[in-house]
C-alpha cells in the first residue's frame, strides 16, 4: 500500500529519530509526559521541538510551538512532513490546537505520520480555519 503523494520517499524512521531526540530534551516535571516533534521543510531543512511545561500550567509550551518557533527562527518556509512521539518514542497524534498551528505553517497538504499511517493534515483537521477567513 502506498501513502499520499510524497509520503513514500521520506525516511519516516529518521524523522522519528529527530523527534525522539527532541523529546529527550522536554521539560515535563508536572505531567511527566514528554513530547517531541520533527518536521521537514520545503527547502530541505529539518526542524524539531519539545514540550516545555510551567508551574503555571496554562503557560506551558507544546512541542509544536517549539517546532514552528524553530521554523521561523531558521528561515521560515512551509512544513511538508511531520511526526510526533511520546515519552516512549511511540507515534502520537497532535491535539486539535496543535493541528491548527501546523495548518498555519504547512497547510492542508502537510503529511502527518499517525499510528494508522501517513495522512494529509486536511483529513486530520477538516474545514480548518485559515487566513482566508480573515479576508471576509
Amino acid at each position: 500500500m502506498t501513502g499520499p503523494q510524497g509520503a513514500d520517499d521520506i525516511d519516516w524512521e529518521a524523522l522519528r529519530a529527530v523527534a525522539r531526540d527532541a523529546m529527550s530534551h522536554a521539560y515535563a516535571p508536572y505531567s511527566g509526559y514528554p513530547v517531541g516533534v520533527a518536521a521537514l521543510v520545503d527547502d530541505g531543512r529539518t526542524v524539531s521541538g519539545c514540550n516545555v511545561e510551567n508551574a503555571s500550567y496554562g503557560l506551558g509550551l507544546c512541542a509544536e510551538c517549539g517546532l514552528v518557533s524553530e521554523l521561523q527562527r531558521t528561515g521560515g518556509g512551509r512544513l511538508t512532513h511531520f511526526t510526533c512521539v511520546d515519552g516512549d518514542g511511540e507515534i502520537l497524534v497532535p491535539c486539535g490546537r496543535c493541528r491548527q498551528l501546523l495548518y498555519e505553517f504547512g497547510g492542508p497538504g502537510l503529511l502527518l505520520e499517525t499510528p494508522k499511517g501517513i495522512v494529509p493534515l486536511a483529513e486530520m483537521l477538516p474545514q480548518a480555519f485559515t487566513p482566508k477567513h480573515l479576508d471576509k
